[in-house]
């Protein structure tokens, strides 16, 4: 049979696996079942830090009961981005286009002409799939839609599909936009806050895949300043660069070490607009940075460190540490930033060698 075919198959989700059968969404991706029952391997989520998709979709069901302009839209993930709470409250506020992520933007930005406040709600390796609608229906109208990227940076047994490590170096390079990575639970839900307070530009909240640390992390609102950025330990001979929740590991790697005094560390959670002020300090103070990033080191946030750097004509040394220049497989998420460089036990030692 020569020439092109069209196949058309109807297929049922979960065959030969009743519960899966009887519950496609829960059997997405249901973690460890037992193999001969199908039954999901109850997990105790008792007195644990929530996931980084809860404080969202919690924080975001908060705000909405407040300000009923705002909207929530995501590309067929209301239960993996937790845009569900939103949805079950407020069924006429919360929408899932299906797998088309393009209209999730492009229905984002009318909306947004008509005053709504839009939290497009994208899994961050399935935002590429809109870069041109990001780019020509948002950016360039200048609107503010609210991104927020579910599972930035590794995210682990998915795999290289499912990684999202592209979106600093994508993004960044687009006029109008904000980006921020928050580096905790709490930084998220104030950065969500902050945005339906009202923003002259779109901006992309990136965050990751899996839990924080914070267990009591529904603290009262603060209002965040746009491009600042904070220093978050002292030191005398080194700056340590991070952005997002990277930065962790650099705390944890800081207290391995037996003289962590020489180190100062230093939360940059705005990619743009970059706290240039800081840096003017950090870099007539330092001769040495280390910028760590969760995210491909071609062109994300190191490189606009050493972007910075070049244009100012400072000789400090940066060395920029994240994702290498390839796909990256599967794995957990700690053993991916162990291959990475990019874990703790890495980091400490990166640090004891300088």
């Amino acid at each position: 049979m020569k020439g092109p075919k069209f196949l058309h198959i109807i297929t049922t989700k979960g065959k030969g696996l009743q519960q899966a059968e009887e519950d496609q969404v829960k059997y997405h991706a249901p973690g460890k079942f037992d193999a001969n029952t199908g039954e999901i391997h109850a997990k105790s989520e008792e007195n644990l830090p929530p996931k980084y998709q809860d404080v969202f979709g919690l924080t975001l069901l908060d705000l909405a009961k407040a300000n009923e302009k705002i909207i929530g839209i995501t590309p067929a993930m209301p239960s993996g981005s937790s845009l569900k709470f939103m949805m079950d409250t407020f069924p006429k506020r919360a929408f899932d286009v299906g797998i088309a992520e393009q209209h999730a933007v492009t229905l984002s930005a009318g909306m947004a002409t008509q005053g709504m406040v839009v939290f497009c709600n994208i899994y961050s390796t399935f935002l590429q799939r809109a870069y041109d609608q990001v780019i020509h229906d948002v950016a360039l109208q200048n609107l503010p839609v609210i991104f927020c990227l579910d599972r930035a940076g590794l995210v682990g047994e998915d795999g290289a599909t499912h990684h999202g490590v592209f979106d600093l170096a994508y993004l960044r390079c687009i006029p109008n936009m904000i980006i921020y990575s928050p580096i905790n639970e709490i930084a998220l839900r104030n950065i969500l806050y902050t945005a339906q307070l009202g923003l002259n530009h779109p901006i992309v909240i990136r965050y990751p895949r899996g839990r924080g640390q914070i267990v009591d992390w529904q603290k009262p609102y603060r209002k965040i300043e746009i491009g600042k950025a904070n220093q978050l330990k002292s030191g005398s001979k080194i700056a340590v660069l991070s952005n997002g929740t990277i930065g962790n590991n650099v705390t944890l790697a800081l207290a391995k070490i037996n003289n962590p005094e020489k180190i100062a560390h230093y939360d940059f959670a705005f990619i743009k607009p970059l706290d240039e002020e800081l840096l003017h300090t950090v870099f007539s103070t330092f001769e040495n940075i280390i910028t760590i990033e969760d995210g491909v080191i071609k062109g994300g946030f190191g490189t606009t460190i050493a972007e910075f750097a070049m244009k100012n004509n400072y000789a400090s040394k940066v060395k920029i540490m994240g994702i290498p220049d390839e796909f990256i497989e599967q794995g957990t998420v700690e053993e991916l930033q162990q291959y990475c460089n990019i874990d703790v036990k890495s980091l400490a030692s990166l640090f004891l060698n300088y």
